[in-house]
């Protein structure tokens, strides 16, 4: 029996590649993520219970882009239902602080906030 998932995520409007840290190709974008890890959404399906080295390019203030690396495993993977795309779930292993920036940021940037809380 399946148990309901009830770790919070956040919806990208937009999506952020992923890359093999290893080959430097795109493996696809980010889906939605939390603290404890994230979609990938792909053209390929990903094999199960499989660790993959990944890394995010960031665009920074200095105009650089900045590297996350870090280890995931894929938890599940299914097909989206946009055709010739796939959607997999990957638990992150240890995730590393400028991940946890990462998510806290696109939590602080996406979440709605009041007025006067922001004043």
């Amino acid at each position: 029996m399946r148990t309901q998932r009830s770790i919070e995520r956040h919806q990208l409007p937009y999506y952020l590649k992923v890359f093999n840290r290893i080959t430097d190709k795109p493996m696809g974008s980010i889906g939605n993520v939390s603290l404890d890890g994230l979609m990938l959404i792909s053209q390929l399906p990903m094999l199960l219970n499989a660790r993959f080295d990944m890394r995010l390019k960031i665009p920074g203030k200095d105009h650089r882009l900045h590297y996350i690396d870090f280890h995931a495993t894929c938890q599940w993977c299914r097909e989206d239902i946009t055709p010739g795309s796939f959607d997999s779930g990957f638990a992150l292993v240890a995730p590393p602080a400028d991940y946890v920036e990462m998510v806290d940021a696109l939590r602080y940037y996406f979440s709605f906030r009041s007025i006067a809380a922001s004043a």
